[in-house]
């Protein structure tokens, strides 16, 4: 089997579910005629029609409202908002209604909408193109935030969210969009669940997104300076969070260390070091780490490597918490 990369698995992954079900349609700017601006919608147009491929106004409140009212209606819509720095002008639709219909009609209409939202830093781009603003979608009562880091999984975890009932964020890291290639050996992902990626004893080092395949170049550089056990975990959903995950591993290994690309404060870091004094505290031998952002704007492009967290922070950090 040849090797293909995130987009190419994406890509693959829409045209195979809107073969099946004619319920599925495609909305945003740009994902049309021109296929997307990183190509993950490339064909779709020519294959499906301008009836289930619909390039958009720039508006993003408007095509997650139209979105709303289409899921509300029987289909399955999976839109876009081009950059991630745009989505947030579809806020209001997405706290105000999508999150809230299931309640609010006490379980008589459902939203399954499929936000795709292209994020994060590493490709040079421009400013409200780079950020990581993840928690922004995990702190939103009712709606599930996903996040693929390889092609292996990006395309089995946007079929099961185009599955789901309710509205998903499904947020792709750009910086691994061609990062690299995988063989795409066949496996089910559900959302909610966590990767174990590496099984330990030593220590829990969570990520997830681009970050890691970061944490895992740290981990090898680790292994070959002084040979330890980690058990790496690749959150893959951040909401709900696999916590039974987290905390079966914590409780093994007692240690823990966290690597994020979102600044450090009010960050899912800090939900998981709170979730594990909850429910892990006496099991820990170290305190937890977190490797993150700086609490600043996210800088352009010139400076944005000294921004992101690097391996040789993570490292860093692996050795602090093993040797405390």
């Amino acid at each position: 089997m040849s090797k293909i990369n995130m987009v190419q698995a994406l890509n693959a992954t829409l045209h195979d579910v809107m073969a099946h079900d004619d319920t599925i349609l495609v909305m945003g700017e740009d994902v049309g005629v021109n296929g997307g601006v990183f190509r993950v919608t490339d064909g779709l147009y020519e294959k499906y029609g301008r009836e289930r491929v619909i390039d958009s106004p720039i508006a993003e409140a408007g095509i997650l409202g139209v979105a709303i009212g289409m899921a509300m209606a029987g289909l399955k819509p999976v839109i876009e908002m081009q950059f991630s720095g745009f989505s947030y002008e579809m806020m209001h639709q997405l706290e105000g209604n999508a999150s809230r219909m299931r309640t609010r009609s006490r379980g008589q209409f459902t939203v399954p909408v499929v936000v795709r939202i292209p994020y994060g830093a590493g490709v040079r781009a421009l400013e409200h193109h780079s950020e990581s603003k993840e928690v922004y979608y995990a702190h939103t009562a009712g709606v599930k935030v996903v996040i693929p880091s390889s092609p292996s999984n990006a395309g089995p975890l946007l079929k099961a969210a185009i599955e789901d009932p309710d509205p998903v964020i499904f947020m792709e890291p750009k910086r691994s969009y061609r990062a690299f290639k995988e063989e795409i050996v066949p496996k089910d992902y559900a959302i909610s669940k966590a990767d174990v990626v590496e099984s330990g004893d030593d220590i829990t080092i969570i990520s997830w997104g681009a970050m890691v395949r970061d944490t895992l170049k740290a981990v090898d550089a680790v292994r070959a300076e002084r040979g330890f056990s980690p058990e790496v975990i690749d959150l893959l959903t951040l909401s709900p969070m696999d916590v039974d995950t987290i905390i079966t591993s914590v409780k093994k290994t007692g240690r823990c260390v966290i690597v994020q690309e979102a600044q450090q404060s009010f960050g899912p870091a800090s939900e998981i070091i709170a979730l594990i004094n909850d429910l892990a505290l006496m099991y820990l031998q170290a305190p937890v780490k977190r490797v993150t952002m700086y609490d600043v704007i996210m800088p352009l492009f010139a400076r944005e490597s000294m921004y992101l967290p690097s391996k040789e922070k993570i490292i860093r950090a692996i050795n602090d918490t093993l040797d405390f």
